[in-house]
């Protein structure tokens, strides 16, 4: 008499399999060789369909949202996994928000390399612990190969933003000023590179990085912060085209303050493409009240994220809802919003 049984899949995996979607024991294996310690001490999240948190005792509560599809997934300066926690976290501290919590979300394309994976979500636990901010539930899919070009990541972020902060693209007034934390472009420009293979030769990296103790060091020193915003699509032209629609006001930006690396200028220069419109993932853009910002800027320089940071231009009453830029060569333009993507695929 001859046996039959269904074939199950043995072994150990070098590459994600559909399987590993299936929510059997192949996805449970995944579960426990690769997820598991991203969730750290709480791991009791793990046993969970979802995480339940304490409400806070003062403040209110933020929320964001996002999801990270960079190509190539490492790059120099970090990976997809750093940058889903860096891109979250940035979207609550720019609101005035103390990170609390992450969930996060896989998508994986089948034929994954499994070492590529657990760096990519070692790399997010890294990151996490550094905020700190917690991973506290999560969820993992896979797709059929060619259909998710490794892997995309989405995010969910809550934090809690004090009763005494209230930040607003629609509370900019003529006069205030407009900073910058830091050099544009290095994201955008890093990402190029490493997707195209050109040699910028020197060792410029993705400016990916938290920015909530930034925020947190600009709020200590004025309470006159109007709002601030984190750099990503769009570049500084998408942050502040919404900020001057948001408050009907216009914005001058002077070319000659916006600092850039000599190899972003470069790249910029001989590929024809704008800075402004380059996404940064370590940078952000505050709108300031004039009496208050040579304070900020002081604060934020002493913070190393904020070493080279800048006051770029000035809120205006002309042109509501326009963006302008005096050149180096004392002309003006018009720093519009883009009607297509200088760079797809970046963050």
């Amino acid at each position: 008499m001859t046996s039959a049984s269904c074939p199950v899949p043995v072994g150990s995996y070098d590459r994600v399999v559909l399987g590993h979607g299936s929510g059997g024991r192949l996805s449970h294996e995944l579960f426990a060789r690769v997820f598991a310690p991203l969730l750290g001490k709480d791991k009791a999240f793990a046993l969970e369909d979802q995480a339940v948190l304490p409400m806070p005792r003062e403040g209110r509560l933020a929320v964001t949202t996002d999801a990270f599809v960079v190509n190539p997934l490492v790059f120099p300066g970090g990976d997809i996994g750093s940058l889903a926690v860096h891109g979250t976290v940035n979207d609550l501290a720019v609101g005035g928000a103390r990170p609390l919590c992450i969930t996060a979300s896989f998508v994986l394309e089948e034929g994954l390399p499994m070492p590529l994976l657990e760096r990519v979500v070692q790399s997010m636990h890294l990151a996490c612990d550094a905020v700190p901010v917690r991973l506290v539930a999560g969820d993992t899919k896979v797709v059929d190969r060619g259909k998710a070009d490794g892997i995309f990541i989405t995010t969910t972020g809550v934090g809690v933003v004090p009763d005494a902060i209230s930040l607003s693209a629609t509370k900019a007034r003529p006069g205030d000023r407009v900073l910058v934390s830091g050099t544009l472009g290095d994201h955008g420009i890093t990402i190029l590179a490493a997707r195209q293979g050109i040699d910028l030769t020197t060792a410029l990296e993705s400016d990916s990085a938290p920015l909530h103790g930034l925020t947190s060091a600009m709020l200590a020193a004025s309470p006159h912060i109007r709002c601030m915003r984190d750099l990503t699509r769009g570049g500084l032209s998408s942050a502040l085209n919404e900020i001057a629609a948001a408050s009907r006001v216009g914005v001058k930006l002077v070319e000659k303050t916006v600092p850039l690396r000599p190899e972003v200028r470069g790249a910029c220069e001989l590929l024809g493409l704008d800075p402004l419109y380059v996404a940064c993932e370590g940078r952000l853009v505050a709108v300031v009240d004039a009496a208050a910002a040579e304070t900020v800027l002081a604060a934020m320089r002493r913070y190393p994220l904020g070493k080279d940071a800048a006051i770029v231009g000035t809120i205006v009453a002309d042109h509501p809802g326009v963006v302008s830029l005096r050149t180096l060569v004392g002309g003006e333009r018009i720093v519009a919003l883009l009607s297509g993507e200088q760079l797809p695929r970046i963050c």
